[in-house]
């Protein structure tokens, strides 16, 4: 018996000290970040290893709102992950109700190429994307990079969505039906609110998705009244520049609206899940 205690006192041990090694790793990066944004100086390499060793200071704050054009990149970015999460709301919901609840011609052979295009990484599509946009006038403006992030998720999204609605009681919509609803009636008033769970999953990762982007803003916008929060953070650790804790200040600044967001879309989700309609 005490032997057996003696294994189970040292496995337990063992998996403490395991868990607090993970927890480290992990949660280190992210608080010497925060621990950057405060430290005076600019380069990573004159940072103590110890975070908020070297001091506390606001000075990389005051230099993003009055000595850069930080307000500007984080409108054009709101604005694109707005736009967004609205249109892949509406695309990828109506998508999916099309394929889940109507048969048709080809229905077969459009699921499977739009399962076969989520196998392709995005950056595939890069020149025939540069190609698209300049001959609709779409370069250097937020709307071209929008169509970039709606169409781009379209496959993924509509699949997500479809495959959600094919758990939903077919009996709902053969009810409404009977009393007369139509097609748009009975998307808008029965399958919406039951789906509501996996829409604002969808609606949540399409507006956080654009806000750190990088590849797709670098292809589209040139001018700099276009530039998002990537762009413009990201210009302050070039090779030209080691302007580590202004970045890590910027990137601070983008955690707090973050934080709210999912503070109020997290309650939705819970409620939206508990109150969802009996599936089949």
């Amino acid at each position: 018996m005490k032997a057996y205690n003696s294994v189970r006192t040292i496995n337990k041990t063992f998996a403490y000290f395991v868990f607090i090694v993970i927890s480290l790793c992990v949660f280190y990066p992210l608080v010497y970040v925060v621990a950057a944004a405060f430290a005076p100086g600019n380069g990573i390499a004159n940072l103590n290893i110890v975070p908020f060793k070297d001091g506390f200071v606001l000075d990389h704050f005051k230099y993003l709102f009055f000595q850069t054009d930080y307000w500007l990149w984080f409108k054009n970015t709101f604005f694109l992950a707005l736009w967004n999460a609205v249109l892949t709301v509406i695309i990828a919901s109506l998508s999916a109700y099309v394929f889940s609840r109507f048969s048709f011609v080809f229905k077969k052979s459009l699921l499977m190429s739009m399962l076969i295009l989520n196998i392709f990484p995005s950056f595939v599509g890069m020149i025939a994307i540069y190609m698209i946009l300049n001959r609709i006038n779409g370069l250097d403006t937020l709307w071209g990079l929008v169509l970039v992030y709606v169409a781009g998720g379209i496959p993924y999204n509509t699949w997500m969505v479809k495959s959600y609605m094919d758990t939903v009681s077919k009996n709902l919509d053969e009810a409404a039906r009977i009393d007369g609803a139509s097609h748009l009636r009975i998307f808008g008033t029965i399958i919406l609110p039951v789906t509501k769970p996996i829409i604002t999953f969808l609606g949540i990762s399409s507006f956080t998705g654009p806000w750190m982007d990088f590849i797709f803003p670098k292809l589209v916008l040139r001018s700099p009244a276009k530039q998002t929060l990537a762009l413009g953070l990201f210009s302050f650790v070039t090779d030209k520049k080691n302007e580590f804790t202004n970045f890590a200040a910027g990137s601070l600044i983008i955690c707090i609206p973050f934080v709210i967001f999912f503070l109020f879309t997290q309650k939705a989700m819970m409620v939206s899940m508990g109150t969802a309609a009996v599936k089949e």
